[in-house]
């Protein structure tokens, strides 16, 4: 039991480290906001296009930094969530035998 605890500990590290060095953008007025971040969700850069800065005002910054991170961050959560579902499948498949299991509450 704890050599699957120990083994599952391993491949959430393993698994956080993957999303570390993943990159995803987001991006918001074609391109005037790009943000940059780790699957992890920590913000790698931020760029502003020059010339739209110096046309905007900081509402229109603010509001299209926050639809450029969103986009970002909703990359880096699918990107989680398959990478979850890749590393349960293979746990769940070293571990034989769960068909029979399914069988016994009728799925």
């Amino acid at each position: 039991m704890f050599d699957k605890l120990f083994e599952a500990q391993q491949k959430a590290d393993e698994m956080k480290k993957r999303l570390d060095s993943i990159s995803v953008k987001g991006e918001a007025e074609n391109g005037a906001i790009e943000v940059v971040a780790s699957a992890n969700k920590t913000i790698k850069s931020i760029a502003i296009n020059e010339e739209f800065f110096k046309e905007a005002d900081k509402e229109q910054i603010e509001e299209l930094l926050v639809v450029a991170l969103n986009k970002a961050f909703e990359q880096a959560d699918n990107i989680t969530q398959s990478e979850t579902a890749a590393m349960t499948q293979a746990m769940l498949g070293g571990m034989g035998g769960l068909g029979a299991l399914g069988k016994l509450f009728g799925k």
